[in-house]
């Protein structure tokens, strides 16, 4: 069974997460025994990025700005889709926060809606997201 890496980089509509993740070296990290839950942003969700953003994170100099944007997007701990409850709080990878919302079967996480989901992984799992979630 493939790792969530691996389920990453299979989905088409993740291109821009697993550049990313590559990138940053974060793969050798979510390739580990976990289990990892990956809220990952879909092509279309960078794509509401500012004009120029991802580009600009994307540079080497970037790299610690990146990592800690993709580390938004990682819980430590299996969490699949049906155990997500409302106002449920799951904390990141780098300490932060997430906030989950349940209404009229529609989940979202600091705002952004979870689409696909629980793509399984042998340490894992991977739902994906409309919206990068940027915290402040």
């Amino acid at each position: 069974m493939s790792n969530v890496v691996e389920v990453v980089v299979a989905d088409k509509n993740l291109a821009t997460m697993s550049r990313s993740v590559k990138a940053v070296g974060l793969d050798a990290v979510l390739s580990q025994k976990g289990p990892f839950t990956i809220f990952a942003p879909t092509d279309i969700a960078f794509g509401k990025l500012v004009a120029g953003k991802m580009e600009q994170l994307m540079q080497a100099a970037n790299k610690d700005k990146l990592t800690e944007l993709l580390n938004h997007h990682v819980v430590e701990g299996l969490t699949n889709f049906n155990d997500l409850k409302d106002n449920q709080k799951l904390v990141t990878a780098n300490g932060r926060e997430l906030n989950v919302k349940v209404a009229d079967g529609k989940v979202t996480i600091n705002g952004a809606t979870v689409q696909a989901r629980d793509n399984v992984g042998s340490n894992g799992v991977v739902h994906s997201l409309d919206t990068v979630i940027e915290m402040k």
